[in-house]
């Protein structure tokens, strides 16, 4: 029996028993093939050829994966093939595919490389931060804009993308409001990712039927795009900025003249803005924002249009009341 022969024997008897989520599909002197599975997401195809003068030469690898990025398949399978140099002379099958399976255990995060990549590329500037931790399977994020900042931890779960990634920690010096704010809405847009909505509008095509999809880079894009954005927003009434270039000097007291308040279509207003805003006509088909004209909802303001009309009806009579009387007193 040749050693070819024999190293066929091995990996025959010891493949699926030595390397956790293996699966020998072929294994003949032309090609050993063997799936390797962690999750429906970290799964590849190992299949591996015997050069003529092998074991002299190194064993010929080839990654294929319909899941896992062919960037991250090309840079695994250079590695290997550095590995398999190290065992010139000794048989290498069964410790290359050892090694791949503990490059899938050891780097979580291979399944988002493509996302990992792109954030990096659109998203991450010179003065942010961006930081993998494979062994916890988090990424950390510090994004900065003018004097404020984000910082933020997010977990990738073993599911991923079957499962949504996880806002597990999140500072910034932005006001407490928009902090509630940032952490509620990034849960929701990572929801949303994976489950159908619960609402269907009208009859769908199988083309329209829901699709689940990653939920890291929506996540990290509304992030960056929130601490980006807010700095730089004007108060709709009075088109002042709205938090000062200090974050110190913002307004905390959420019931102060000055607090910033969003609205649901995502503008701002200082709070003593927005009140005389909504006070004033005109009222009907209710108020909506001077930015882009959608109506306003806000929770600080419930009045309906119509008691809001007759409460400026009659402060404006009052209003005139008073200034009869001060014209006849004079």
């Amino acid at each position: 029996m040749g050693l070819i022969a024999e190293e066929l024997d091995e990996v025959k008897k010891l493949c699926e028993h030595v390397v956790q989520g293996s699966k020998l599909v072929s294994c003949v002197p032309t090609m050993v093939r063997v799936e390797i599975r962690r999750t429906s997401y970290k799964h590849l195809v190992v299949c591996i050829q015997f050069p003529a003068d092998y074991p002299k030469s190194c064993i010929i690898i080839e990654l294929k994966s319909k899941i896992l990025s062919p960037k991250l398949l090309d840079g695994l399978t250079s590695i290997c093939e550095s590995e398999a140099k190290k065992l010139l002379g000794k048989p290498q099958v069964l410790p290359i595919l050892k090694f791949v399976r503990n490059f899938i255990d050891e780097n979580p995060l291979s399944c988002c490389y493509d996302e990992i990549a792109s954030i990096r590329k659109k998203l991450i500037t010179e003065a942010d931060e961006f930081k993998l931790k494979q062994k916890n399977s988090t990424i950390s994020i510090k994004v900065c804009q003018e004097s404020y900042f984000l910082k933020a931890k997010i977990l990738v779960p073993d599911e991923y993308p079957e499962q949504t990634v996880r806002l597990d920690e999140a500072e910034t010096n932005l006001p407490p409001m928009f902090n509630r704010w940032i952490i509620a809405q990034s849960k929701e847009i990572s929801r949303q990712c994976i489950e159908p909505p619960l609402f269907k509008k009208g009859k769908q095509s199988s083309k329209e039927i829901f699709q689940p999809k990653a939920s890291l880079e929506p996540v990290v894009s509304f992030l960056v795009g929130q601490l980006r954005q807010l700095p730089k927003e004007n108060c709709q009434f009075c088109k002042e900025k709205c938090l000062p270039p200090d974050p110190s000097g913002a307004e905390v007291n959420e019931s102060a003249g000055k607090h910033v308040e969003r609205v649901y279509c995502g503008h701002l207003f200082h709070l003593c803005c927005l009140i005389t805003y909504m006070k004033t006509p005109p009222f009907k088909g209710g108020k909506r924002c001077p930015g882009c004209q959608q109506q306003i909802y806000h929770d600080k303001w419930r009045v309906g249009e119509g008691l809001a009309e007759k409460r400026w009806a009659h402060h404006e009579a009052r209003q005139r009341e008073l200034e009869e009387v001060a014209d006849f007193l004079q």
